[in-house]
């Protein structure tokens, strides 16, 4: 990119907002960009390139496979530098495809937009909740998970750079930018946003749970409980060393708090990444059930990933059930 985002620090726009402008600006300075989506532009907001650059969009239609097959085409050879976007739910139409990219050393990013519950009242069939555990299996995939507008630019940008798939998450609601435009970000180093020295436990969450982890610190402080909080920014690769060092820091305490089931997501990577480590107490949140259609907060807060992510009871995913 030639020059830093342009936003302001508590101005509030989508990260798949945040995507498609970052695409179209990424394309004013490099031709070989090319864009393609399965007729949600308006969902994903790829049609921000396609108004700026229509002779580099390609409309693929409902047909997701076809998609990843022609972004894969598209980016042989390294002719082009190819953004292929859809809903985050139907990649898992095109596993095949993918792990058939992945095979042919391709180097394709793709956005998935209206990831987990975020999606609210469109209800569960376009709830992407199972799409982190898709792209962690396959070998080559990098996956980012930006949680506002200035990391979604910065995602862009080094996905554009980043060779193999890279897969983008991004989310529907409008959320705060919580990071500065000048902000340095590189794959596989995570992001601590809140801390002090009096902090009794690391809660690790990314996209709308991050903004939840920080409002559930806030709310805390006034009890005089002060949590740490992590931006992993990337699911995959993990930035194990910085997570480990401040679990430390807080006591061997952690918790992960994701918009997405609880098999193959944030939860499971975090796990992998401590496994080893002596003395750690791990508390995985997650997306318990399949969920009903409705507002999001109402969603967050059922299954249990709101800002009141300390509150008892909460839902029993199965494998925790006696």
């Amino acid at each position: 990119m030639p020059s830093a985002p342009n936003y302001k620090p508590g101005e509030k726009i989508a990260t798949c907002k945040g995507y498609g402008m970052a695409v179209a600006k990424l394309g004013r300075y490099n031709e070989r960009v090319v864009a393609m989506d399965v007729d949600t532009k308006n969902f994903t907001c790829s049609e921000i390139f396609k108004n700026e650059h229509p002779n580099r969009f390609i409309e693929c239609y409902s047909a997701e496979q076809n998609m990843v097959s022609v972004a894969t085409g598209c980016a042989a050879r390294e002719r082009n530098i190819v953004f292929a976007s859809g809903l985050a739910t139907f990649f898992t139409r095109a596993y095949d495809q993918l792990r058939m990219a992945a095979i042919s050393d391709s180097n394709i990013n793709l956005c998935g937009s209206h990831c987990g519950l975020s999606d609210g009242e469109d209800g569960p069939a376009h709830m992407g909740l199972e799409d982190m555990a898709i792209f962690r299996a396959i070998p080559t995939a990098t996956i980012f998970y930006p949680s506002d507008a200035v990391s979604t630019e910065k995602a862009v940008e080094l996905a554009a750079n980043t060779k193999g798939v890279c897969y983008i998450r991004t989310a529907r609601p409008e959320t705060a930018i919580i990071y500065n435009s000048n902000e340095d970000f590189h794959v596989g180093q995570a992001k601590v946003v809140c801390q002090s020295k009096e902090d009794q436990v690391t809660v690790i969450g990314a996209g709308m749970t991050l903004h939840e982890a920080l409002a559930a610190a806030e709310q805390l402080k006034k009890e005089r409980i002060y949590i740490r909080v992590i931006d992993p920014f990337t699911i995959k690769p993990l930035d194990a060393k910085t997570i480990i060092d401040h679990v430390r820091a807080t006591r061997g305490r952690v918790i992960t708090v994701e918009d997405h089931y609880y098999e193959g997501g944030l939860g499971e990577a975090v796990c992998s990444a401590i496994v080893n480590e002596p003395g750690f107490t791990f508390q995985r949140l997650a997306v318990t059930h399949i969920p009903r259609s409705g507002k999001m907060c109402d969603l967050l807060k059922i299954h249990g990933i709101d800002l009141n992510l300390f509150a008892l009871p909460r839902p029993l995913h199965p494998n925790q059930m006696k």
